[in-house]
C-alpha cells in the first residue's frame, strides 16, 4: 500500500481510489447500483453519491461493501484515508483562525490519529476544554423574554 505522505499527496487520491475499487468490484460482480444498495441496505443514491464522488460514505458503508461484494476487506483498507479526507474537507484540521497552536501538537496543527500520545494529548486537550466551559460562571440576572432569544 502506499506510503506517501498526506502533504505530498493529491488530496483527493484515497476518495478516487476508494470510488474506483468499488465500482471495479461492483460491476466485476455484476450488480447494479440498485442490486448493491438492496444488499447493503443503503439507497441507491447513496451508493450512487459515493462512486460519482459527491458523498465519501461512512466506514459502516465501505464494511457492507466489502461484505456484499466479497473484496477481500479492500475498502476498509482503504478507509482510513478517505476519512482523512473527508475532516480534511469539512475544514476540521488544524487551527481556526486566531487561535494558538500548542507546543506538543505536529506541525500545521495536525496530530497523527494513530500515535497514542496524540490521543492522549488530544483527549487532554478537549478535557481542559470541558473544564474551562463548565467553569464559566452562570449570567446574572433572570434569563431574557423569549422573544429576545435567538
Amino acid at each position: 500500500m502506499d506510503r506517501t505522505p498526506a502533504s505530498n499527496a493529491d488530496p483527493s487520491a484515497a476518495s478516487r481510489q476508494f470510488r474506483a475499487e468499488l465500482r471495479r468490484w461492483r460491476t466485476r460482480r455484476g450488480l447494479t447500483q440498485r442490486a448493491l444498495a438492496d444488499r447493503v441496505r443503503f439507497s441507491r443514491e447513496t451508493v450512487a453519491a459515493v462512486e460519482s464522488g459527491r458523498r465519501f460514505g461512512s466506514q459502516e458503508f465501505a464494511a457492507r461493501c466489502d461484505e456484499a461484494l466479497a473484496t477481500g476487506g479492500r475498502l476498509c483498507d482503504l478507509w482510513p484515508r478517505v476519512a482523512a479526507e473527508q475532516l480534511a474537507a469539512d475544514g476540521r484540521r488544524g487551527p481556526r483562525f486566531g487561535e494558538e497552536t500548542r507546543p506538543d501538537a505536529a506541525p500545521g496543527g495536525r496530530r497523527d490519529p494513530r500515535d497514542p500520545q496524540a490521543v492522549v494529548a488530544a483527549i487532554d486537550e478537549l478535557r481542559e476544554l470541558i473544564g474551562q466551559v463548565l467553569a464559566q460562571p452562570e449570567p446574572e440576572g433572570p434569563p431574557p423574554p423569549a422573544a429576545d432569544r435567538r
